[in-house]
């Protein structure tokens, strides 16, 4: 086992993919560590009815955001890593075509305003939030990376980014400043970024803005294999966002600041099966080249992490939940420990999830993947028109899990395709590889 496991640590493969997701890793641990120090002392300063407005028009704007990627980014790194040669091309084309639908989503945005109860100020808000997502086209750059494994360059410009708007945050309260002052940070980080991108890719590439052209035939290619992944992408956005935006025109901004809150803490460890999965993708695109055993094999590996994981954290955050609400948030916010008691097991059908989504790009079966989520996100409508009247911001968390639920495992049953991938969840949720390993040694006993 010791030779085994020294051949594995010595292989340049694993060793690349290693490195790759030590510095996503580290990224986002120091993201999670500044963004939740500084995130709750901004919920701390503006209190919970305006920290909820706030939270309300990132959740609005984030509803239409989908509309601004086509449905691209994890396409453009299947396309990438399979099609060396046409690298140049690739980039140019998306990155016209993301910035073309950015403009899409804002015409968009400012037709759904109408259809809201918000004041002239919210829509304000609405307008500034929604104009980051013109810089979302340069995201290319990070899609890039990925797909040549060198994320090192994302993690300079994203920490580059984090530091920047964290400081000017913090600057911001010192100096008591208004709501909108906030909403501004969002454009300026998106631009910071942006910039940091441009100068790692110029410096760190053969390539050259002027060889990033747009090709027609590569556009309606990826935009055949993307459309159902915007539209599954806006459905996957409806079951994350909608629910604040539900609470929010069925209740009242302080109740969504309660609720948004509980959400920051839940969802704070999300980035760890995305660095893992998006870091190994490469290595299952490899997989399915070879065999089938072996790529299903890796699956179900990947699976059972991301099932053992958010398990081992939900189950005591489930008895913690009140006593770190107070401690990271004050008095004032404690209406979110039951939210928070209830949300933190969402994140077992999230890690679960972005497995999922793995699959259905490799196998380019994206429209299962847009009839799955559309099952979700209705349930999760439904559900939150059900459970809000009557628990109010708990019925709105106890929606969420359920309607993650559905989308990741339970429409599953729907499907013939997907009966393998339902099987190989339900082992990963039941335990089964290390209740198999123990029965096995006990049999040699």
């Amino acid at each position: 086992m010791i030779v085994k496991l020294k051949s594995i640590f010595n292989h340049q493969g694993f060793i690349k993919y290693f490195k790759n997701t030590l510095w996503l890793f580290g990224e986002r641990i120091l993201r999670i560590i500044v963004g939740l120090f500084v995130g709750i002392w901004i919920a701390r300063y503006l209190g919970p009815e305006q920290f909820g407005l706030f939270s309300y028009v990132q959740s609005f704007v984030g509803l239409f955001t989908v509309i601004a990627t086509l449905g691209l980014d994890g396409i453009v790194v299947r396309e990438l890593v399979k099609d060396k040669k046409h690298r140049s091309e690739i980039i140019g084309t998306v990155f016209w075509l993301k910035l073309m639908g950015s403009f899409g989503m804002l015409i968009v945005l400012s037709v759904a305003v109408n259809f809201t109860s918000n004041d002239n100020f919210t829509n304000i808000l609405v307008a500034i939030v929604a104009s980051s997502t013109i810089f979302q086209s340069f995201h290319v750059i990070d899609s890039y990376f990925q797909s040549v494994v060198m994320s090192k360059f994302v993690v300079y410009a994203n920490v580059i980014s984090l530091l920047l708007s964290s400081i000017v945050k913090i600057v911001l309260i010192l100096n008591e400043a208004p709501l909108i002052a906030f909403a501004g940070v969002v454009l300026f980080d998106s631009f910071v970024l942006t910039c940091g991108f441009i100068y790692f890719f110029l410096q760190n590439t053969k390539y050259r803005i002027k060889n990033l052209v747009f090709t027609m035939s590569i556009a309606k290619k990826l935009l055949k294999d993307g459309w159902p992944m915007m539209v599954a992408g806006v459905a996957i956005m409806v079951y994350m966002k909608i629910d604040q935006v539900m609470i929010k025109e069925m209740m009242d901004s302080a109740s969504v600041g309660q609720y948004a809150a509980a959400m920051r803490i839940s969802g704070a460890w999300y980035f760890i099966p995305i660095i893992i999965v998006a870091s190994f993708f490469p290595a299952i695109v490899n997989a399915k080249k070879q065999s089938d055993e072996l790529y299903y094999s890796r699956l179900q590996k990947l699976y059972n992490l991301m099932a053992w994981v958010p398990i081992a954290v939900a189950l005591p955050m489930t008895f913690l939940s009140d006593w770190v609400i107070y401690l990271l948030y004050g008095g004032q916010y404690s209406q979110a420990g039951d939210v928070l008691m209830i949300t933190i097991w969402a994140g077992v059908f999230v890690f679960l999830s972005v497995v999922n989504d793995k699959w259905f790009y490799v196998e380019n079966r994206a429209q299962l993947l847009m009839f799955k989520v559309l099952i979700g996100a209705i349930s999760n409508i439904l559900l939150n028109v059900l459970l809000i009247p009557l628990y109010g911001i708990k019925g709105a968390a106890i929606a969420t899990v359920i309607g993650y639920s559905i989308s990741v495992i339970w429409s599953d049953l729907f499907f013939k395709e997907m009966h393998k991938l339902f099987i190989m969840k339900v082992k990963a949720l039941l335990f089964y590889e290390p209740i198999k390993l123990i029965f096995k040694f006990g049999t040699k006993k």
